[in-house]
C-alpha cells in the first residue's frame, strides 16, 4: 500500500505541573478531541474494594461542587459535544469531542469532574445498583461471559486478572470516603496524560492544562501487584441457553514487545477476517459456528490470545477439534505468501481508517504515551507492518500454536467436564 509521508505532527511535552501533554494538530478537520488518561485501573485495586476504578469513573458524572449530574450533560450538549469515559485494567480515560471553538469549554467540564466530584452517598447508592445491573448484563450475555472467563483464566494469577466491574459485595464496601481516598492516591500528576487531537490552538491548550490540576497530588501511591506463573485452566459455566460458547485462551506478549506487529498479522490471518483460516474451516467448510474469530489483547506487562466460537451443544467437541486442526496446521507450516501479504494490507488499511478521526488519534496517542511512554507516527506503524517477514511469523506462531497451552472457558446449557474434554484433544 502506497502511503504518503506525513510531517511529524505529534508533540509530547511535560508541563511544569507534572502532567504529560500529547497533541496532534490536524489542520483539515474542524473538530477536536481531548482525553484525560489516568494510569490506574482494576490492576491497582485491592480485593476488598474490587471495582472501585470503574465505580469511580461512573461517579465522576454524578455531580461536582459547581455542576449537578444534569448540568454536566447539558453543558456538553450546549457545546455540541460528545462526552464519555471507560475503565480498563491499567487505565481510565475521560474524553470529549467537540468543535475547535468549544474545546477548552468542554475540557473544563472534564477537569471539573476529575478534580471536584462530590461522590454523594445517595448518588453512590443509586449508581451501585446500576453497576450491579451491568454485572448481570455481562453474565446474561453468554459470548461476553465466555470471553471474559477465558481471559480471566489466563490472567487470574496476576493483578491483571482483577475484575473491572467488581462484585455486588465488593461494591457495597466502597463508600464515599474510600472513593475520595482512591482518587487522591491514584489520580496523580505523574500518572496522567492529556491527549488532544484535531484542530485547536496549541498555546491555549498548554496554558489551560498547566493550571487545571493544581489540587491533585504529584506522585501515585504504589499498590503491590500479584505476579504468578501461568498454567492452563478449565471452567464450565451452566446457563439456560440454546447455544454453547467456547473461549480458548493462552498467554501472548505485552504491548511493547517487538514481535507485536508480526503477531497482529498472524492473528488476523488466523482468525480476524472472513478469509481467515478459522472462519473458512469452522464456519464455511464445516458449518459448526455462526461466529468464530481470534483476537489478541496486549497489556503493558502481559498479553492474551483468545479464540471464540459459538456452536450448538452437540458440536462442542467437533468445534474444538476443528480449532485444534488449524492450530496444528499453523504449527507445521506457518502462513503462505498470499496470507501474509493479504493480512498485512488489511491491518495497514484498518490502522489508517482508525486514524481518520480526531477521536481515533486521541485514543491512540493517549494510550501509547500512558502505557508505553511514547507515541508512534503513522509512517512508523506502516513501516513496522511492512518489515514483517516469514521468519517473524514463524517465531510468533510458537506463542499460539501449542494446543496444550490453552485454557478453556465453556458456557453451555449443562455442566461439562472441560478438563477431560481438553485432555482428550491434547493426547489425540
Amino acid at each position: 500500500m502506497g502511503i504518503r509521508r506525513r510531517i511529524n505532527l505529534i508533540k509530547t511535552s511535560k508541563l511544569n505541573c507534572g502532567i504529560t501533554l500529547v497533541t496532534e494538530y490536524i489542520p483539515y478537520v474542524e473538530s477536536a478531541a481531548v482525553g484525560i488518561w489516568v494510569g490506574t485501573g482494576s490492576s491497582e485495586e485491592i480485593a476488598k474494594h474490587s471495582g472501585v476504578s470503574h465505580f469511580t469513573e461512573h461517579m465522576m458524572f454524578k455531580g461536582t461542587d459547581k455542576r449537578s449530574a444534569k448540568e454536566i450533560a447539558s453543558d456538553i450538549d450546549k457545546l455540541g459535544g460528545q462526552i464519555n469515559a471507560f475503565t480498563g485494567k491499567e487505565a481510565t480515560c475521560y474524553y470529549v469531542k467537540t468543535t475547535e471553538n468549544n474545546l477548552l469549554k468542554a475540557a473544563d467540564v472534564l477537569v471539573d469532574m476529575i478534580t471536584s466530584s462530590r461522590f454523594d452517598k445517595e448518588e453512590m447508592d443509586r449508581e451501585r445498583l446500576v453497576i450491579c445491573e451491568e454485572i448481570k448484563m455481562t453474565s446474561d450475555t453468554p459470548d461476553d461471559l465466555a470471553i471474559d472467563e477465558g481471559l480471566h483464566l489466563v490472567l487470574e494469577s496476576s493483578s491483571l486478572g482483577n475484575s473491572i466491574l467488581g462484585t455486588p459485595s465488593s461494591l457495597k464496601r466502597i463508600t464515599s470516603n474510600v472513593m475520595h481516598n482512591y482518587v487522591r492516591d491514584k489520580y496523580t500528576l505523574d500518572r496522567m496524560v492529556v491527549s488532544v487531537a484535531g484542530k485547536f490552538d496549541e498555546e491555549k491548550v498548554r496554558d489551560f492544562f498547566e493550571n487545571a490540576f493544581v489540587s491533585m497530588q504529584k506522585k501515585q501511591v504504589y499498590t503491590e501487584k500479584r505476579q504468578g506463573e501461568y498454567k492452563a485452566k478449565y471452567r464450565s459455566i451452566k446457563k439456560d441457553i440454546e447455544q454453547s460458547h467456547i473461549c480458548l485462551a493462552t498467554k501472548s506478549i505485552p504491548l511493547d514487545d517487538e514481535r507485536s506487529f508480526a503477531l497482529s498479522i498472524l492473528v488476523n490471518s488466523f482468525g480476524g477476517s472472513m478469509s481467515s483460516r478459522l472462519f473458512q474451516n469452522v464456519r464455511e467448510q464445516k458449518g459448526l459456528a455462526y461466529s468464530v474469530y481470534a483476537t489478541n489483547s496486549s497489556l503493558s506487562s502481559d498479553g492474551v490470545f483468545a479464540i471464540y466460537a459459538g456452536v450448538g451443544q452437540k458440536n462442542i467437541n467437533r468445534a474444538i477439534s476443528a480449532i485444534k486442526e488449524e492450530l496444528d496446521k499453523l504449527k507445521d507450516s506457518g502462513l503462505t505468501n498470499e496470507e501474509l501479504e493479504s493480512s498485512r494490507e488489511q491491518l495497514k488499511a484498518s490502522y489508517i481508517f482508525s486514524q481518520e478521526s480526531s477521536l481515533g488519534r486521541m485514543f491512540k496517542n493517549g494510550k501509547d504515551q500512558l502505557l508505553l511512554g511514547r507515541t508512534y507516527e503513522q509512517d512508523e506503524i506502516i513501516s513496522s507492518f511492512d518489515k514483517v517477514s516469514h521468519d517473524d511469523i514463524n517465531e510468533v506462531k510458537k506463542l499460539i500454536s501449542n494446543f496444550s497451552n490453552y485454557s478453556l472457558a465453556l458456557v453451555s446449557n449443562k455442566r461439562v467436564d472441560v478438563r477431560r474434554l481438553m485432555e482428550n484433544h491434547i493426547w489425540k
